[in-house]
């Protein structure tokens, strides 16, 4: 069974905009210029003949993927491609002291420390269990050749980890911006990244 999973973060919300933190317990929607970057996505994307669209459970990725889905390809929903759990700093303003905290958690995530969290929030291996329960239901449909994943920058670099069985503390190896595109290829027995980073559909978009 061969598969390609075309994996797009989600486009722009004010949160993003403003720096406030926004993880699976923030559901903002897309601001003007996520409207746009998911329309320029679409422009480009529009003939690929996807299968399947899956989203994560949240309203910015439905609006990301709202052209596609007005074609009635099929969609679905699943919470293993919801970002993760910020707990506390949920709909915070990134302050010198919460910009402290994330840059202490990302040191400690990058030297392997995956069961560190935020307090109330997820650790990278509670993410990583709802994602493999996604993928497994994703790769249970074989005929679904060419599908298209929405969801989330932080789960986003999590799930390319685990796709490509990379250590997860190398997760941050992975940038991502709103709307970026990775193109991965499943060929029955293991998956290989054959785009990355791509945000070829965004050219031109500011410079009006």
């Amino acid at each position: 069974m061969e598969k390609t999973l075309y994996i797009i973060r989600h486009g722009q919300t004010d949160f993003n905009l403003k720096g406030i933190v926004q993880g699976r317990g923030v559901d903002a929607p897309l601001n003007e210029i996520g409207e746009r970057q998911a329309e320029a996505f679409y422009a480009y994307y529009k003939d690929m003949r996807f299968d399947k669209i899956y989203t994560s459970t949240l309203l910015r990725t439905h609006q990301t993927v709202a052209a596609f889905l007005k074609e009635g390809i099929p969609t679905e929903q699943l919470e293993g491609l919801d970002e993760i759990g910020w707990g506390i700093y949920e709909g915070k303003e990134q302050t010198e002291a919460i910009m402290e905290g994330f840059a202490d958690l990302i040191a400690r995530w990058r030297n392997g420390e995956l069961d560190v969290s935020v307090a109330g929030g997820e650790t990278p291996n509670q993410l990583v269990a709802r994602q493999r329960k996604a993928l497994q239901h994703i790769l249970s449909f074989p005929d679904e050749r060419n599908v298209l994943v929405c969801m989330h920058g932080r789960a986003m670099r999590v799930f390319l980890c685990l796709l490509t069985n990379r250590e997860i503390a190398l997760m941050d190896d992975f940038p991502h911006t709103n709307t970026a595109l990775y193109k991965v290829r499943y060929n029955g027995e293991g998956f290989s990244i054959e785009d990355a980073y791509n945000i070829q559909h965004l050219a031109g978009l500011f410079t009006e």
